[in-house]
């Protein structure tokens, strides 16, 4: 039997114990909690952010904008006399050329874009011409015989108007329209040039979403985070652009040199230079956590700070062509809407699934895209990637950021296996937009590419990945630990490296379990000892 004081010194040493256990994990639970715990107020980080000033010009005092604009060309000879080596700045662009060096798997260096490139929306310029260079910075880009040298055909004011009034037409190849014309509900007038010319400036939204906001036929469809309700929006979809928070333009941040806009879009080529970044401005460790810091090195700000994208209008996540064709008895297209009226089937272009909030997918990025290129062999057996983005956690300059993947089916030769790109668009007998027969559109297509085609045609899944960078959410929604690292973590399809939380082991967690319950049954039998001979 314990005298008392023995008791006394054995809780004391006990104690002592319990105390060197612990205190680490106290201490480590303190600080956690304090680098965690980030403040909800006090002012962001920034570095090198200043707002593109040019000292204004009164265009309207210029003689030879006082002269009347017949056509959009004359305008743009005009702003020539004056600016008289932008041309050449243009045409040496991406904006112009629909094309950027891009280096292959073998070396080889290709000039690869929007002009030669396969994607699974429309699925390709070629043939198509006079709708898809509806979004061209130029004019009359409406066959493969266009010239690219011709300066008087570049589209100046669809980037600098300021009135609001521009407007290209649908399938005219970029230009305008001469009259008034109804198209799908909505009115096109002829551009007042001689009002435009003269009050000229900075791109504003409006200008570069012309063409950004509505690719791929419709308001928000392909990027799902560039969308016309940008224009005027708040700070909870976008901080960045929020008329309630900074208020920013495009080219506050696609930043310019000689007409070359910063930033790419990695679904039609890639290079990895002159990217935009979250760190231009905000540094790489715009935290007040050392914690949240360190996952800077290899998470992109946009992984935490966009939780979800198509906020207000809904995207395009799935597009099946293998559907299209299908009419009513009479003749007539078939159209269907949901029962939030979106576009599920059209006879012209099939199936649809569109979407509002999506939580992004999760992919490594290096810069870098693997693109399919045309005429490559497919395999018929997977599920086709357009444009692969390249990275991993073994790459160091890797991080993980947040993508829309789109997917659909779309045509390939299953003869030749691979892919087609279809005549759709035109009055021809040949277009399918005019006659549904995939047979005369395939042939009419491969032979613009200057492929064979084999005379028979299949559908093949595919799926684009389309980085997203817009509709940054407030500081204060941004995501929380526990969807990263948790049994539920939004990285669940990342799984090439270990994930506190959310990676674990069933027989170290069975083991854990077991330590516990002997832990316990240990506790037990020792109270149960102590009892007894104090008895």
């Amino acid at each position: 039997m314990l005298t008392v004081k023995e008791s006394q010194q054995r809780f004391i040493r006990l104690l002592l114990f319990f105390i060197v256990i612990t205190l680490p994990w106290i201490a480590g639970g303190i600080y956690i909690h304090n680098n965690y715990n980030i403040p909800e107020s006090g002012n962001v980080r920034l570095v090198n952010y200043r707002v593109d000033t040019v000292p204004k010009v009164d265009h309207s005092k210029f003689k030879i904008l006082q002269q009347k604009f017949e056509t959009p060309q004359q305008v743009t000879e005009a702003c020539l006399s004056c600016h008289n080596k932008t041309d050449h700045e243009v045409m040496a662009t991406s904006h112009w050329k629909w094309t950027r060096p891009y280096v292959t798997e073998d070396g080889d260096t290709i000039e690869l874009g929007k002009k030669n490139i396969i994607n699974n929306f429309c699925i390709g310029v070629s043939s198509n011409e006079p709708l898809c260079t509806s979004c061209h910075a130029g004019y009359g880009w409406k066959n493969k015989n266009f010239d690219f040298s011709i300066s008087k055909n570049i589209d100046c004011i669809v980037c600098h108007d300021q009135t609001g009034t521009y407007k290209k037409f649908p399938g005219k190849a970029g230009l305008p329209v001469d009259k008034k014309t109804v198209f799908n509900g909505k009115t096109f007038l002829p551009p007042d040039y001689n009002k435009i010319a003269t009050n000229v400036g900075m791109p504003k939204r409006q200008n570069c979403g012309s063409c950004h906001y509505t690719g791929g036929g419709g308001n928000n469809v392909k990027h799902g985070d560039l969308e016309l309700a940008l224009n005027k929006t708040n700070r909870k979809v976008d901080v960045h652009m929020g008329i309630d928070g900074a208020n920013m333009s495009c080219v506050e941040c696609h930043k310019t040199n000689e007409h070359k806009i910063s930033g790419k879009l990695y679904t039609v080529s890639s290079q990895n230079k002159d990217r935009v970044s979250c760190e231009q401005c905000h540094t790489p460790a715009p935290h007040n956590s050392s914690i949240l810091n360190s996952h800077t090195d290899r998470v992109a700000c946009q992984t935490c700070h966009i939780p979800e994208y198509a906020k207000v209008n809904p995207t395009k996540m799935y597009w099946d062509w293998s559907t299209a064709g299908k009419r009513n008895p009479d003749g007539s297209l078939i159209v269907k809407k949901d029962s939030l009226g979106h576009l599920k089937y059209h006879s012209k272009k099939g199936t649809f699934v569109y979407e509002t909030n999506v939580k992004p997918e999760y992919v490594w990025f290096n810069g870098k895209a693997r693109h399919y290129l045309i005429g490559e062999k497919i395999d018929t057996s997977e599920v086709l990637a357009l444009n692969r983005l390249q990275g991993s956690y073994a790459d160091n300059s890797s991080k993980i950021i947040p993508v829309k993947v789109h997917r659909g089916k779309q045509i390939y030769d299953a003869v030749n296996r691979y892919l087609i790109v279809p005549h759709l668009f035109g009055k021809d007998s040949t277009a399918f937009w005019k006659n549904f027969d995939w047979d005369k559109a395939a042939r009419t297509g491969m032979a613009s590419i200057g492929l064979p085609y084999s005379g028979k045609y299949s559908f093949i899944s595919t799926e684009m990945y389309w980085p997203v960078n817009h509709m940054v959410a407030p500081r204060e929604e941004s995501l929380s630990c526990i969807e990263c690292h948790s049994r539920n973590s939004r990285l669940s399809a990342i799984n090439d490296f270990y994930l506190p939380g959310r990676d674990y082991n069933s027989y170290l967690d069975l083991a854990g379990k077991l330590m516990i319950l002997l832990s316990l049954i240990g506790v037990a039998i020792h109270a149960t000892l102590r009892i007894v001979k104090s008895n």
